[in-house]
C-alpha cells in the first residue's frame, strides 16, 4: 500500500519491527522490504524507543514477550508519545489477553508462528483504515468539545478525556464524514475488522460509552447522533469545525 508524497511520487509505508530474535527480525525485514514496505528493526523496546526520537514509523509490529521491556510496555510508551498503530506478535493465544491488548494498545494481533500473508494482510487493513484520520490535527465540535484524536484525546469542558483505540477509530471514521451519516456496517469494520463473530451490539455498545464521555447529557446528544436504522452522525455546533 502507497501513499502520495509532495511530488506525485508513491512513498512506501515505515514499518518498524521489534523483536529480540534476530533471525526472525531479518526474514521478516526481508519479506516486508520484498512487498514494497520500508523497514527498520529494533531487538528491544529500548532501542525501540530510541529509533522514535529521530523518526516514526507509519505502523509498528511488536513482539510480546522481550526481556528488560516487554511488548506491552513498550507499546503503552509508544502511544504516550504518538497514537501510532501497532500490530502486536505474541505466542500467546488467549482470548481475554488478545481482547485486553486489542481494546488498550493494539490495533491487531497476530500469533507466532506467524503466517506471513495473513500478517501482510493485517498491515494493509491497518494502513488502509489510516486514510479515514481527520486532515488536521483538533476538530473544534463546540465550545465545550475537541476532539485531539492524533493523542486518543477528547477535551471536555476544558478537561482531557482519554480515548481507547476502538473509540479512536470509530470517531475517526465519523470525523472523516463530519456531518454525513456513516453505517454502522462501517463503523463495525473500522472498529473490529478483525474480530470473528463481530455484531452491531458492539458498535451501540462502544457509541453510548463514547456519549458517556463527550456529551453533557448521554441522553440527549449533540454531537454524536444516532441515524435510527441506518448508523451514526459527528455534528459540529461551531463553523468550520478544524483548527
Amino acid at each position: 500500500m502507497m501513499s502520495g508524497s509532495p511530488n506525485g511520487l508513491p512513498v512506501a509505508p515505515r514499518i518498524l519491527v521489534v523483536d529480540d530474535d534476530p533471525n526472525l527480525l531479518v526474514v521478516l525485514a526481508d519479506q516486508l522490504r520484498a512487498d514494497g514496505f520500508e523497514v527498520s528493526t529494533a531487538r528491544d523496546g529500548t532501542e525501540a524507543l530510541r529509533r522514535l526520537e529521530h523518526a516514526w514509523p507509519d505502523l509498528l509490529v511488536i513482539d510480546m514477550m522481550m526481556p528488560r521491556m516487554d511488548g506491552l510496555t513498550l507499546a503503552r510508551e509508544v502511544k504516550d508519545r504518538a497514537d501510532l498503530p501497532i500490530i502486536v506478535l505474541t505466542a500467546i493465544d488467549t482470548g481475554d489477553n488478545k481482547a485486553d491488548l486489542l481494546e488498550e494498545v493494539a490495533e491487531d494481533y497476530v500469533t507466532k508462528p506467524y503466517h506471513y500473508p495473513e500478517l501482510r494482510a493485517r498491515i494493509n487493513r491497518v494502513l488502509k483504515r489510516l486514510g479515514d484520520k481527520v486532515p488536521r490535527q483538533s476538530l473544534v465540535l463546540g465550545p465545550n468539545l475537541v476532539l485531539e484524536l492524533h493523542r486518543r484525546e477528547a477535551v471536555v469542558a476544558g478537561h482531557p478525556v482519554a480515548l481507547t483505540p476502538t473509540e479512536s477509530r470509530l470517531l475517526y471514521a465519523l470525523a472523516a464524514n463530519l456531518g454525513n451519516t456513516v453505517t454502522t456496517e462501517t463503523l463495525l469494520a473500522r472498529g473490529w475488522a478483525e474480530t470473528e463473530d463481530a455484531d452491531p451490539s458492539y458498535v451501540w455498545v462502544t457509541m453510548r460509552r463514547l456519549r458517556q464521555k463527550v456529551e453533557p447529557d448521554p441522553n440527549r446528544p449533540t454531537h454524536l447522533l444516532t441515524v435510527r436504522g441506518v448508523g451514526y452522525r459527528l455534528v459540529s455546533l461551531e463553523a468550520g469545525g478544524f483548527e
